[in-house]
């Protein structure tokens, strides 16, 4: 709320544990927490919480989100004053949005959780008034039931205020390759910072430990993960120390470095040399570990605290410094804010992908949710949570940042069904024969064609209703719940990691190999022969890039695919598994056609047998019984009509 000043000062001499003035730690105990987590290796695969160390409400209620992490005073430098100092209209439309009057039409929507804001980037002291309106706010959500995400803090800060305030502030400011500040595109009044700065995460940490302790969030929201190491001084220092702990003397002089101290970061041009390549691993391996140390410190004071952040979606490739496979590993969440998914002249776009890395890295995807398809796109392949549903600022709630368009009444039946159906979407597995790697080397060093043809299959994979996973290297030491490994431009690869592929070869597993695989080593070095070379041809297929990869994967299965769909293109599938049922998730991205009788193949796992199949949909309120067949281990039926969204619930015995 707006209160006057005085009611700010009563209020942060309510909360000592943020100094405003000082980024040290209110205790002794917080600066041995500081130490450590400066000098403890990554222990990346530690951070992302199993399902069960979860708080229970994520899996009984999952996320319907409303999102208004804007601060006041970046809101008017944003609409475009010169300064952060409101009209007195849009403080009054500002304590509208903050009161219980919005929660409750919030609510009326289905909304049960928002995501909100904490600190944008101007200073301690410049955000004083709304760090406190957000703890008033956090506290009228909760009152009434709706879960907290607070935007704890951005990329980018707004320098002006922030040096006023912080003057050792201008030491945290991220150089481009010209060694200029690197702002925030044409807002040059927002400068991005190096997250891997001590003295900048000292700072953050203060947010971090406000926004846990005084808002009492349940999630923390880490935005504009997209960005790492510059041309700064930290940044250069920091990439010496690198090269002079991971390469040998000889190694860097092969680099063509000599001395250590004149080494300076290669930020431009293709990945031809060794620096180079080194360089675009130093800056993944860095942006992941900032968001590993933050996420490590906030689990120091709340241990089921929810950690995300956004580095926007996989997109088709690995691109430095953001790599899905290792950053995601500090979370249990991502933003993905891409274009939304549809169908138009023969065409699929689809937040698949996204989906896809999100289920194998054990994290959730978040995303807009404002039409059907949306919202039945993330029920069928996303993971407890339906999306960003609705935007409100100022009173006034609209469908997404940036839009004046109401929410439409056509999403209530959708919003309606993730409520009430949620026995059908908690505790899903994802059933996968294949499972498609997405080789960092291969995307990163190698020539763009071997990632376009990985996600070339990828596509194939989709578009033909083939159940499968993207996979990133770490995932090799975890094979065998795949019947199929594809390595499809996996053009470099490891000794250690052809060394899994190995293993899970020798224990049955079955590879199908698209284009040439293994011919050079993990830094790009070309191997005398292809690695995989010598794997026994039983267990192997191996196809040309541009021969048909779907035909591959069924003949490497034996044709024994555990769903085929015979449908028109424009539908696409997901498998789940619960204790004693599969479930079919189809939907329909041609939502002007409806898919007719769609043609059902499924099979069950060894031993069990269909007892019933049942068909439901929020587009209707009563659900259907299917007739079905069995015949051996398959499961036979046809589903009448597919609007948007149809679960195909299949009970077993």
């Amino acid at each position: 709320m707006i209160w006057k000043q005085d009611m700010y000062k009563k209020r942060f001499k309510e909360i000592p544990a943020l100094s405003i003035r000082s980024s040290g730690f209110s205790s002794v105990w917080h600066i041995v927490v500081l130490i450590s987590l400066l000098t403890c290796p990554s222990r990346a695969e530690l951070l992302t919480l199993p399902r069960l160390q979860r708080p229970d409400w994520l899996d009984r209620d999952g996320i319907v989100m409303a999102g208004s992490w804007e601060p006041l005073l970046f809101r008017v430098r944003r609409d475009g004053s010169d300064g952060y100092v409101p009209t007195a209209e849009q403080l009054a439309a500002y304590e509208r949005e903050h009161s219980p009057e919005m929660i409750a039409e919030l609510k009326s929507l289905g909304v049960n959780f928002v995501m909100m804001h904490c600190y944008k980037g101007a200073g301690l002291e410049a955000e004083r008034r709304s760090m406190a309106d957000a703890v008033r706010f956090s506290q009228l959500c909760h009152d009434a039931g709706l879960r907290v995400g607070v935007y704890n803090y951005s990329g980018a800060f707004l320098w002006e205020p922030l040096f006023q305030e912080n003057p050792q502030a201008k030491d945290w400011v991220l150089l481009d390759a010209n060694g200029r500040p690197l702002t925030y595109g044409s807002a040059t009044y927002r400068y991005r910072w190096n997250r891997n700065h001590t003295g900048a995460q000292a700072f953050y940490r203060q947010l971090v430990r406000f926004a846990v302790n005084d808002i009492e969030a349940d999630l923390l929201h880490f935005d504009n993960y997209g960005y790492g190491p510059g041309r700064d001084a930290n940044s250069v220092q920091r990439f010496r120390d690198y090269l002079g702990r991971n390469f040998t003397t000889e190694k860097l002089r092969k680099m063509g470095v000599n001395d250590l101290d004149d080494v300076h970061p290669p930020m431009t041009g293709p990945p031809e040399t060794m620096l180079r390549r080194a360089w675009l691993e130093f800056s993944c391996r860095s942006l992941a570990d900032s968001y590993h140390d933050m996420s490590r410190y906030a689990r120091t004071l709340r241990k089921d605290i929810l950690i995300e952040c956004n580095p926007g979606g996989p997109g088709s490739r690995i691109r430095p410094p953001v790599n899905h496979g290792r950053l995601l590993q500090g979370g249990e969440a991502f933003w993905d804010e891409a274009r939304p998914p549809g169908y138009s002249d023969g065409q699929l776009r689809t937040r698949i992908p996204t989906y896809k890395v999100a289920g194998r890295m054990r994290n959730i995807a978040f995303a807009y949710a404002t039409t059907p398809l949306e919202m039945a796109e993330s029920m069928a392949f996303n993971r407890d949570c339906l999306g960003c549903i609705c935007w409100f600022e100022y009173a006034r709630i609209v469908a997404r940042p940036g839009s004046n368009e109401p929410v439409s009444k056509t999403l209530a039946p959708f919003i309606r069904f993730f409520h009430t159906h949620r026995d059908l979407l908690r505790n899903a597995d994802v059933v996968a024969d294949a499972a498609v790697l997405r080789s960092f080397p291969s995307q990163v060093f190698a020539d763009s064609k071997h990632a376009g043809l990985t996600h070339r299959v990828e596509q194939a994979l989709i578009e033909n209703r083939v159940c499968f996973q993207i996979i990133y290297d770490h995932h090799l030491a975890d094979l065998n719940r795949y019947r199929v490994l594809v390595l499809a431009g996996c053009a470099a690869l490891s000794d250690e990691q052809t060394g899994q592929i190995r293993r899970y070869v020798n224990s049955g597993g079955r590879v199908c190999i698209v284009g040439p695989a293994g011919i050079y080593d993990e830094w790009l070095i070309p191997r005398e022969r292809p690695a995989l070379d010598d794997l026994p041809a039983a267990n192997i297929v191996r196809i040309e890039k541009n021969a048909d990869v779907v035909a591959a994967v069924r003949r490497v299965c034996d044709d024994r695919l555990s769903v085929a769909i015979r449908a028109g293109s424009g539908l696409c599938t997901e498998l789940t598994e619960q204790s004693g049922r599969r479930l079919v998730h189809l939907v329909n991205y041609d939502t002007d056609n409806p898919a007719k009788d769609v043609s059902v193949r499924l099979r069950l796992p060894p031993g069990r047998r269909a007892k019933a199949v049942t068909l439901v949909s929020p587009e209707r309120r009563n659900e259907l019984e299917a007739v079905f067949q069995e015949r051996d281990d398959l499961v036979i039926f046809d589903v009448p009509q597919v609007g948007v969204y149809e679960i195909a619930v299949i009970e077993m015995r």
